[in-house]
């Protein structure tokens, strides 16, 4: 682990950095871009150009291969999908029962994305924001979010009072600011890491 330390100190907290939430249902770094990810599905910003394109498919060759090996030490079966959705690389491994490889609440997913976040750092030299989903977890969790922040959108708006959430994770947020927005409501996140909340505000 020793060797990993520069390029950890360089990229650490990825999710905090470019996921930083921000009042209207957009995280600041990704205004400009998604919605991408198992989790965001387009970002409007119209055809990116064709280097970026063929960045991002690296990066996604890249994290493929690096989670291949992974598997092959672990002695677990999966099949990888790899896409580009919104700005950023998207890797899925999909088939076999990996839920040893979600962990509570996604904590081992999110590990093992910051992990293949830094493989990928390691070959370009470049900042990756690639996005990790194991069995479907994150697109099934996105579902549940924007459920969740409808209801509460309809909630404020037959309240007229602000309803804060359970603490999230950016991605979790970030998800839950979209959403928000796409009522016609507003949102902000309040606290302080890992007990960042979402707040919806009424109009």
């Amino acid at each position: 682990m020793s060797e990993r330390t520069d390029e950890t100190d360089q990229v650490e907290q990825l999710d905090e950095t470019d996921e930083t939430d921000g009042v209207g249902g957009a995280d600041e770094a990704d205004e400009a871009d998604e919605a991408g990810a198992a989790e965001e599905a387009e970002d409007g910003s119209g055809p990116k150009p064709v280097a970026r394109v063929d960045q991002l498919e690296a990066e996604g060759d890249i994290a493929a291969d690096y989670l291949e090996e992974l598997l092959d030490i672990a002695d677990l079966d999966g099949d990888l999908d790899m896409d580009v959705e919104g700005d950023r690389a998207a890797v899925s491994i999909v088939g076999a029962d990996l839920s040893q490889l979600v962990g509570p609440d996604g904590e081992v997913l999110e590990a093992l994305q910051e992990l293949t976040r830094l493989a990928v750092y390691r070959e370009t030299g470049e900042r990756s924001r690639l996005m990790l989903d194991i069995s479907g977890y994150r697109a099934d969790k996105r579902t549940e979010l924007e459920k969740l922040a409808e209801e509460t959108a309809v909630r404020v708006k037959e309240s007229g009072e602000p309803v804060s959430l359970e603490p999230m994770s950016p991605f979790e947020r970030k998800v839950v600011h979209d959403a928000v927005a796409a009522s016609g409501l507003t949102s902000e996140s309040e606290g302080v890491e890992p007990r960042r909340f979402v707040v919806v505000l009424p109009a």
